[in-house]
C-alpha cells in the first residue's frame, strides 16, 4: 500500500527537497505540500494523507497548532505528524508530542532517517525506536515540564486501569525502547509487548507510542530525567 505523505513547511526550496527524495521510493507518494498551518489541515483533509512531515515555525497558522486540529478532529484519526525541527533540542517539540505528534526528527537527518521516520510513522508505531531518537523524548519532557500544577489528575486515575504488567511495558515505552527491546528486557515475547502496548493505548486513550510516553511523564509514572 502506497504511503500518502503531505509537506507542511514555509520554505519552498524544501518542500521541492522533501518531494524528490519521497516520490523516489515505490512505497510513497506526496499528495500535497503546504506553506502554512492553515492549509496543511485543509490538505490533510482533502488529500487523505498517512503522514504529514510538519515544520514548527511558519507564518500565520504554526505547526504546532496545526498538529493539534489534526489529532483532536475525529475525521482525521489516521494521520499521522512528524514533526520536522531544525534545532532537536526545542521546547516546541514538548508541545507538540502532547498536542498529538506522532514523533519528531531533525532536518539535518540522513535521507535514510527521513524515509524511515515516514515508514514508522505510518505503521503508527511513532519515532521512539530509531537511534538518531530514542531517549530523546524523555530528555525534551525533563526540560519542558510538567510541574504538579500541570499534572493530569485524570490521566493518573486512568493509570489504575492498567496491569502490572502493562505499567512495565508503559514504563519501558517511556524510555523509547522498541518493542524487541521491550521483551528482551521482560523475558517475554515481542507479540506479547505489542499486545500490552495496544492495550495500553486503549485504555489511556492514546494515538501511539508517542502520546504513550506523554502520558507516562504527565501523570508522574515515569519521572523526568534530571542526569
Amino acid at each position: 500500500m502506497t504511503i500518502r505523505v503531505l509537506l507542511a513547511d514555509d520554505q519552498a526550496l524544501l518542500r521541492s527537497a522533501f518531494r524528490v527524495l519521497v516520490d523516489s521510493e515505490p512505497d510513497m507518494e506526496v499528495v500535497g505540500e503546504a506553506s502554512d498551518g492553515a492549509e496543511a489541515v485543509r490538505l490533510a483533509k482533502e488529500r487523505r494523507a498517512d503522514v504529514v512531515l510538519m515544520d514548527i515555525r511558519m507564518p500565520g497558522t504554526d505547526g504546532l497548532a496545526a498538529t493539534r486540529m489534526i489529532s483532536t478532529d475525529a475525521s482525521l484519526a489516521q494521520v499521522r505528524i512528524v514533526i520536522l525541527t531544525t534545532f532537536e533540542v526545542d521546547d516546541y517539540v514538548v508541545q507538540s508530542l502532547r498536542a498529538g505528534a506522532s514523533g519528531f526528527l531533525g532536518k539535518g537527518s540522513e535521507p535514510e532517517e527521513l524515509l524511515a521516520a515516514i515508514r514508522v510513522a505510518a505503521g503508527g508505531e511513532a519515532l521512539l525506536s530509531p537511534a538518531a531518537t530514542k531517549g530523546l523524548i524523555a530528555r525534551f519532557l525533563a526540560q519542558g515540564g510538567p510541574d504538579e500544577a500541570d499534572r493530569d489528575p485524570a490521566r493518573a486515575e486512568r493509570l489504575d486501569a492498567l496491569t502490572v504488567r502493562e505499567r512495565e511495558v508503559l514504563v519501558q515505552v517511556a524510555a523509547g525502547h522498541s518493542n524487541d527491546e521491550i521483551a528482551e528486557r521482560l523475558e517475554v515475547s515481542p507479540l506479547t509487548v505489542k499486545t500490552h502496548v495496544n492495550r495500553a493505548m486503549s485504555k489511556l486513550g492514546a494515538r501511539d507510542r508517542a502520546q504513550l510516553v506523554v502520558i507516562a511523564y504527565e501523570s508522574g509514572l515515569v519521572r523526568p530525567r534530571t542526569d
